[in-house]
């Protein structure tokens, strides 16, 4: 197996952004959606369906976009590969479906119930169509997810892999620290 080099990371958390250890954007914002609403902004995207996106889903699609902006098309879409975790799982979205049900309950909120819709909403974006994993665990755990990643560079067609720690909690409390991983030959 070739080697692994970590490309660039991201940390995004408490209205701050840094890319490899270098303030990226800063935003004080009372609330995560104003902060992600400004970062979009900022990153001049153009994806009509991240207004649509609960917190969670919003947060890794950032963090993604910031580490995918320049790259190459150098691989093939099965060749990337996405491993998240975190400890709240979709708790979050859990919660505002929860309030949805006491009147009529929403779709548009129910979709995003489950955590790996994030890593599905940065495939779309990006044509992605590796392998894919987002475990919920206690605490970020770091050799955990970098023993999944060197086995799927080891045991599958991947060459490159997003992963990394990806929390939203119920009380708002935002935390992405995501990397971009290679394989190298």
């Amino acid at each position: 197996m070739g080697k692994l080099s970590t490309q660039q990371s991201v940390v995004i958390k408490q209205g701050q952004v840094w890319v490899d250890g270098q303030l990226f954007f800063e935003r004080e914002e009372a609330t995560f959606g104003l902060f992600a609403k400004a970062l979009y902004q900022q990153l001049d995207c153009k994806y009509s369906k991240f207004y649509k996106m609960d917190g969670l889903s919003k947060l890794g699609f950032l963090a993604a976009e910031i580490l995918m902006q320049n790259q190459t098309n150098d691989f093939k879409a099965d060749e990337t590969a996405i491993v998240f975790c975190n400890r709240s799982s979709s708790l979050n979205t859990d919660v505002k479906y929860q309030e949805t049900i006491q009147e009529i309950p929403s779709p548009a909120v129910f979709v995003y119930t489950l955590p790996n819709i994030v890593i599905g909403e940065i495939c779309i974006r990006h044509g992605l169509k590796g392998e894919a994993a987002f475990f919920v665990k206690e605490s970020n755990d770091p050799s955990f997810i970098g023993d999944y990643v060197q086995m799927l560079f080891k045991s599958t067609t991947t060459k490159r892999c997003l992963a990394g720690w990806l929390e939203m909690d119920a009380q708002g409390g935002y935390e992405a620290n995501i990397y971009l991983a290679v394989k190298e030959d």
